[in-house]
């Protein structure tokens, strides 16, 4: 990060110059606009990753200033909304093997698949056997070299199919090997949530495949001991309120959480060395903007309504914050009037001065509301869908009409570059500026009715050209893939899978995380047909999907 001081002196005489043209209201919000994503967007805060220290000074700073400001407390019992991150599973450091009294080592030598059962076998047994009541041995060569040219194959389910016949014929664990050129990508996946073997299933690398192989007559005594238990991490929430005794409330939002060091890999940073991502404008622009706004309505906000403001934790990992808000909410949400996102609001262009409004399709009422000002500040980019990669997906889930302001993307995006020195701070003022009118012209509203909209697809890592029509859940912690939202007129609402449904198999490939469902989409293309595998409560369903 550059310099403070430099830049404090740049922005200080760009203050100086541009403060004759503010009132004293502006240049109040305009200087504390700039001292929250200093703030916020300071090394010392090392990317405020959820769960971590940096995450809690921020919490601490946010709801230090709401209480500073005169709000109330509206979180589980004070300021904070603890929530659990379950980042799947994780191999404990107490697994072991060791092969005729050698010690190999976890990750390096071996590991077991998530779906490993954990247990201690201790037993003598040979590679060239596979024996009731001992360890089997399964070389992928022949599998792999037979389904070289099959798109269809998938290893995963072709494991899954060897650990039941394994298993069926009494073998005490499964440890699966690779003797032929062919990669076969098996890796540990820590968000695999396939239902746990009975039996320990143990990957081995080149180093223990080599031995084997040599001799595969050769019995080995072997001492093995696998343990795995959940990876999980906390977040917390901020939660404000000011309290008019209003039959109503407007929710404001944005998260205060970033990427840290780029530890949950969903940095676009290239470089070898570890590196801070500061989030300056995602989401520190946000939150900044969520706290002056807080200030301005409790000082000048009608009396009308209440305000509830809440600085989410754990949006970078999928929305975690405030899905756990909108399914413990600390206020009735039936008294919900609309809700308010802003994230990455700091890098107005001067030039084009255009700004992205999303969700205005979720209710009949924006369109107006939205251009109620004689003189617009800016050029609006409307985005009707109430849904997309942030917070505001999480209260439109419960039918609340909602609103998403974003200033655009742009080179910095999820790398260490996006620092304090390249935000817009004028143009940040003039946002908040905005959305403190929009307010106010929602006074002359009745509650505001709700639409559904289109559903926007979230991104992976896998290239896909088809899609079912469903939102996953990011935060389901269960086996396969939870659809949270249903799109209408798309391939998984014609077929009849509902919200709530969790897809296990897709065609000849099983689901067991949101990765391996976005895998498993990849190897269809338009007018491709496929049975779709669905648990619904205690049912278990399939549907024929055409895409």
């Amino acid at each position: 990060m550059k310099q403070a001081t430099i830049f404090l002196f740049a922005v200080t005489s760009f203050v100086f110059s541009y403060a004759q043209k503010l009132n004293k209201s502006d240049k109040l919000t305009l200087t504390n606009l700039r001292t929250h994503i200093m703030f916020l967007a300071d090394d010392k805060l090392e990317g405020r990753r959820t769960g971590t220290k940096g995450e809690e000074m921020a919490y601490q700073y946010i709801s230090n200033y709401f209480e500073k400001c005169g709000l109330e407390p509206k979180g589980s019992g004070g300021w904070l909304q603890p929530f659990e991150v379950n980042e799947g599973k994780q191999i404990l450091s107490s697994t072991l093997l060791i092969l005729d009294g050698e010690n190999f080592k976890l990750n390096k030598d071996f590991f077991p698949l998530a779906w490993s059962s954990n247990g201690s076998v201790e037993a003598v047994a040979s590679p060239g056997l596979s024996e009731t009541g001992s360890p089997w041995f399964w070389d992928l060569k022949d599998v792999l070299e037979q389904n070289q040219n099959n798109p269809h194959f998938d290893i995963t389910t072709a494991l899954h199919e060897k650990e039941k016949t394994a298993i069926q014929k009494g073998a005490t664990a499964l440890f699966i090997y690779n003797s032929s050129a062919i990669k076969d990508n098996i890796a540990y996946e820590e968000k695999d949530r396939s239902a746990v073997s009975k039996i320990p299933v143990v990957y081995f690398n080149k180093s223990v495949s080599d031995k084997l192989v040599k001799d595969l007559s050769h019995t080995w005594d072997i001492k093995l001991k696998t343990e795995q238990g959940d990876k999980i991490r906390k977040g917390n929430n901020v939660v404000a309120y000011i309290n008019n005794n209003a039959s109503s409330t407007i929710i404001l939002g944005a998260h205060f959480d970033h990427l840290g060091y780029g530890e949950d890999h969903n940095s676009r940073y290239t470089g070898e060395q570890p590196a801070i991502h500061n989030g300056a404008d995602d989401n520190a622009s946000g939150s900044a903007a969520l706290m002056e706004l807080a200030r301005i309505l409790k000082n000048n906000g009608s009396k009308k309504t209440n305000y509830l403001f809440i600085a989410f934790s754990g949006e970078e990992l999928g929305l975690y914050g405030s899905k756990y808000f909108t399914d413990h909410p600390t206020i009735s949400l039936t008294d919900v009037n609309y809700m308010i996102n802003m994230d990455m609001v700091g890098r107005l262009n001067d030039s084009s001065k255009a700004i992205t409004i999303g969700g205005v399709g979720t209710s009949p009422a924006w369109g107006s509301l939205l251009n109620g000002e004689k003189k617009m500040p800016f050029t609006i980019k409307i985005d009707s869908s109430g849904t997309g990669p942030s917070d505001h997906t999480s209260f439109y889930r419960k039918d609340i009409p909602v609103l998403f302001f974003f200033t655009g993307l742009h080179t910095d995006y999820h790398k260490p570059t996006d620092d304090f020195d390249k935000i817009n701070y004028n143009g940040e003022l003039v946002v908040v500026n905005y959305i403190t009118q929009l307010i106010s012209r929602t006074e002359a509203q009745n509650k505001l009715a709700f639409t559904k909209t289109r559903e926007q697809q979230t991104s992976t890592s896998a290239r896909f050209t088809v899609s079912m029509g469903i939102m996953p859940d990011y935060t389901y912690s269960g086996a396969g893939v939870r659809a949270d939202g249903v799109s209408e007129g798309r391939a998984a609402q014609k077929a009849g899978i509902k919200a709530g449904d969790v897809i296990v198999q897709l065609g000849d490939f099983s689901v067991r995380s949101v990765e391996s469902y976005m895998q498993a989409l990849s190897k269809f293309k338009k007018g491709d047909a496929a049975k779709v595998k669905v648990k619904r409560g205690k049912d278990e369903m399939v549907f024929d999907v055409v895409f």
